[in-house]
């Protein structure tokens, strides 16, 4: 299924449209379960931690933001942490966490796309210094930790408006830099 179908399911979903919700569980559940697979290396864990997922993505669609990126790297994002939680309340040892990070990747890259990406994580961190510290908390937290726009307006205590325009201009401020 393309991306853009994907992204159409979720907005779909945030609508309350159960068969929307079908259709993207049978489209990407898949995926979902072999990072949860890779993560937990357990298939009851796996299992379980695949449909908690869902109860998630069905109350945080209204959060997905179309332009801001890949639907199915949303929902891995989500899958991600939701795993390294589970892997916390197991047992907190920084090299499991570690290890579930690299597991989480799709693939192994060559030495050369390790450089490049490397290089590039090196130019984000530099343009992530950049924004106001408030700031890059609050992106961090929605687009690496997963959390929604609302949840990000408890936390700051601010409006949830507020949050829209800190990310949205931090957005901006970092793909500027990142042209440069």
């Amino acid at each position: 299924m393309q991306s853009n179908e994907i992204a159409a399911l979720i907005n779909r979903v945030a609508m309350g449209d159960r068969k929307a919700f079908a259709s993207l569980y049978n489209a990407t559940s898949p995926k979902l379960f072999s990072i949860y697979l890779r993560i937990l290396k357990d298939r009851a864990d796996a299992e379980e931690a695949l449909q908690e997922i869902y109860v998630r993505v069905w109350q945080r669609s209204r959060t997905f933001a179309v332009d801001t990126g890949s639907p199915l790297a949303w929902l891995a994002a989500i899958a991600r942490n939701h795993a390294i939680d589970i892997l916390r309340a197991r047992k907190p040892v920084a090299e499991d966490l570690d290890a579930a990070y690299d597991l989480a990747d799709d693939g192994t890259l060559d030495p050369e796309q390790q450089v490049a990406n490397a290089d590039e994580g090196r130019r984000i961190d530099r343009c992530m210094q950049e924004l106001d510290s408030a700031h890059a908390r609050a992106v961090r937290r929605a687009y690496v930790e997963g959390l929604s726009y609302l949840e990000l307006a408890e936390e700051l205590k601010v409006p949830l408006n507020t949050v829209r325009t800190w990310l949205r201009r931090s957005l901006l401020k970092l793909r500027e830099c990142m042209e440069r």
